[in-house]
């Protein structure tokens, strides 16, 4: 292939338009790659010129990229992760592994098997970054991602791992305190967290109970803080029973009822689908998969 044909752009330009694009600002580049916002505008119009068309939209606070501008964004991302990670094989370094993760599957299922994982891949450095704003894997932000959803996200592929589903758990001192639990009515004596959730109306319609009224109550937002709430006496609170199986083994929390509830949401491990065979992700996808093969699904 004749390589003068369509000659690269300056690499320079390209890094310096990737993280303009990424982080929506010319100011911020600047400081990511420690340069002046003047050498980051020439950089960026030095690239427009060479495209023939604009690559960025100006906003009144910060750059979003137009249509040309985030197709050549994929593109950079994928190529200057691949170049980095070609330098730090060539260096002898290792791959890195960043992993966007939802709180409470960090917190259930990664925190405690991903040791495992660093065991059986020492070449590969893991990092876990929970935060709730949604990771661009596409521009680089992370390199997989654990998301609540329906398993449909553009240029990302995405593996089941746990169904979306959730039951009432309670202590045993609660168990004890509002019994007998006969039946699921009786869970209606009992104190709810998060009880203006409306998966508790969707459960006790499930077990054929009128459900009582929504309670105006604050939302704790994640699983894993209603799980620590109900540990705390506060009442009943719903859980994937994924999460909860250490919590019953343990005698922590009691599962007073069989029924489970299901619904469309349920967990993914998401990815570039571009990158569905880079080693460190099919590693880290191979090894996930069969740690999550024992949960329910």
């Amino acid at each position: 292939m004749d390589r003068s044909v369509n000659p690269l752009p300056p690499l320079p330009a390209v890094r310096v338009f990737e993280a303009a694009a990424r982080l929506g600002s010319f100011s911020r580049a600047a400081e990511e790659l420690a340069m002046t916002q003047a050498a980051v505008s020439y950089q960026i119009k030095l690239l427009e010129d060479r495209a023939g068309q604009p690559l960025f939209r100006r906003l009144p606070r910060g750059v979003a990229p137009t249509a040309a501008g985030e197709a050549l964004q994929r593109h950079a991302s994928e190529a200057l992760d691949l170049l980095r990670q070609g330098w730090a094989d060539l260096r002898g370094g290792g791959e890195e592994l960043v992993i966007s993760t939802l709180t409470s599957f960090a917190a259930f299922i990664l925190a405690p098997r991903l040791g495992q994982f660093q065991v059986a891949h020492p070449d590969i450095t893991t990092r876990v970054d929970v935060n709730p704003r949604v990771a661009d894997l596409l521009a680089g932000e992370a390199t997989v991602a654990i998301r609540a959803g329906r398993g449909s996200w553009p240029g990302l592929a995405a593996d089941l791992l746990i169904r979306g589903s959730y039951t009432p758990l309670i202590t045993p001192a609660l168990m004890e305190a509002y019994g007998p639990m006969e039946q699921p009515a009786d869970l209606l004596r009992v104190p709810r967290v998060d009880a203006g959730d409306p998966a508790w109306a969707l459960w006790f319609r499930a077990a054929g109970v009128a459900p009582p009224k929504p309670a105006e109550q604050h939302s704790l937002g994640t699983q894993m803080l209603e799980v620590q709430a109900a540990l705390a006496g506060q009442g009943a609170c719903l859980l994937t029973p994924a999460y909860a199986r250490g919590l019953i083994a343990s005698g922590a929390l009691v599962q007073p009822f069989d029924l489970v509830t299901e619904d469309d949401i349920s967990v993914w491990l998401v990815y570039p689908e571009a990158r569905r065979d880079a080693p460190a992700i099919a590693a880290f996808r191979s090894w996930l998969l069969a740690e999550v093969a024992d949960l329910a699904l």
